[in-house]
């Protein structure tokens, strides 16, 4: 195919097509959202320059897209975003052209192997010297003149969407803790306190998200960690030993949610490291040091205790795991990332390391929560898992769950579930964002419902995630 068609199809508008299902992105206008997920594999560069490329958001004519990219690839690769220019205007930048008569400026991203990217321009493509396969998600908007995209399309079988994975691995950084004298694994997902959040992640090159509605969290859903702020030197949030815990997943009163209590060994006393909560309080009431309680809560899931862990299955089918793999040796933990739509039909990784009431938790092997069960449907957020309707990747094999959890000032790690059930399946459609479940609701086409198994509700610790490689 020589290099005039092959600019023809980047920059002729495509007709649009008839899909059994109405495709939420075929026809794009001023201002209108373009949602997909879809697996491209790479071609020459129709530029003429060597190396291969994928062409994941196309030119069209006095359009600019602007979103959000998330990619995962079998290799790194180049992110580049396309700006049309003048062909005046050029004077040495880098381009991209196919015909040298339309021209685009060229913002290069270094090569990774995936991760997430915010971006405004003309169009957008990855590019490698070699071959690769690479599977993106894109949010965006496109703004400009009308114009008609076909981005992906759905094919349905017996209700089926075909979509790519929705769920995918990611690695995250282990940190050491005691209880009772013997050592355990947590992961740092969340803080309260934004000064902690930057500190940890940094540290561990692992983002701790802020989530400041976490402080409002009751006591009764709380356990305690014992953070030091001086004595032994160490690997602990402060720099100093590693924190203790009031308790394991063996125990009933486990809750994944601590309060911070502050540890300062006091002047003239000669530091030790404690490893355990009954050493912590015996030190103070020998006046050895002074613990100080705060009002800051991390979320801090166990991945190893005492006699216990969270097994670790090596499926290919990614809906039903949680935990992949946990390597001591580069003291990483592989969650599964799960896909959702957010309250904005955004896309929004969560992984989801404990839960309550039992049975489901269970089901998941992942450790049960029971204090979970206390907090206020005010005071946390909401997930749908849908009961029937479209298969996809979601939590009951069917379309990927809705939350209405995002990361800003009102982010909380923590969802309540409720089912989503289509009273006439064949009738079901795409759902992704809050609204469309209130519209669906309100028409009378979906029943939807708190999950409540063995009479409790299901809520489940979900902590968003910024979707990475697994290196390993």
């Amino acid at each position: 195919m020589n290099k005039r068609i092959l600019f023809a199809l980047f920059l002729i508008p495509i007709i649009a097509v008839l899909f059994l299902v109405q495709d939420p992105f075929a026809v794009a206008k001023p201002q209108t959202k373009l949602h997909f997920t879809k697996t491209f594999s790479s071609s020459s560069d129709p530029s003429g320059k060597p190396g291969q490329f994928a062409l994941v958001l196309s030119p069209n004519k006095e359009s600019i897209y602007a979103g959000t990219l998330t990619f995962t690839a079998n290799s790194p690769i180049e992110i580049i975003v396309l700006h049309e220019i003048p062909s005046e205007d050029v004077k040495g930048q880098p381009i991209w052209s196919v015909d040298r008569k339309t021209v685009y400026a060229v913002t290069q991203i270094e090569p990774k192997n995936g991760g997430t990217f915010e971006f405004t321009g003309s169009a957008v493509a990855f590019r490698s010297a070699s071959q690769f396969v690479v599977t993106a998600t894109v949010d965006a908007w496109i703004r400009g003149k009308p114009v008609e995209l076909v981005s992906q399309t759905y094919e349905i079988k017996s209700k089926e969407v075909t979509l790519t994975n929705q769920n995918i691995p990611v690695s995250i950084p282990m940190r050491a803790g005691f209880f009772e004298k013997q050592s355990l694994d947590y992961i740092l997902t969340d803080s309260s306190n934004q000064t902690i959040s930057e500190k940890v992640s940094l540290k561990q090159g692992w983002p701790v998200k802020f989530a400041p509605k976490l402080r409002w969290i009751p006591s009764s859903a709380l356990d305690t960690a014992y953070v030091f702020t001086n004595g032994i030197k160490g690997d602990g949030i402060y720099g100093y030993q590693n924190e203790v815990f009031s308790s394991t997943p063996l125990q009933k009163q486990y809750s994944p949610l601590n309060s911070i209590a502050l540890v300062s060994w006091k002047a003239g006393q000669k530091a030790q490291v404690l490893q355990s909560s009954d050493d912590v309080l015996k030190a103070e009431k020998d006046s050895r040091l002074k613990i100080t309680k705060t009002n800051v809560t991390i979320n801090t899931p166990q991945i190893t205790w005492p006699g216990g862990k969270i097994p670790a299955t090596n499926s290919t089918n990614l809906n039903d795991v949680q935990v992949l793999k946990i390597d001591n040796g580069t003291r990483k933990v592989t969650f599964v990332a799960h896909r959702s739509w957010g309250p904005d039909g955004r896309t929004t990784y969560v992984i989801i390391p404990d839960a309550t009431p039992k049975g489901p938790a269970d089901i998941m092997k992942i450790p049960v929560s029971g204090k979970l069960a206390s907090l206020a449907k005010s005071t946390i957020s909401d997930m749908y898992q849908f009961k029937n309707g479209l298969r996809g990747s979601g939590t009951l094999g069917f379309q990927p769950n809705v939350i209405s959890n995002t990361p800003d000032q009102n982010y909380i790690p923590v969802c309540r579930v409720s089912i989503v059930e289509w009273k006439e399946e064949n009738s079901a459609m795409p759902l992704e964002t809050l609204s469309d479940i209130e519209s669906k609701k309100s028409d009378g086409s979906i029943y939807v419902a708190p999950a409540r198994p063995l009479s409790e509700d299901h809520i489940v610790n979900c902590p968003i995630v910024e979707p990475r490689p697994n290196k390993g």
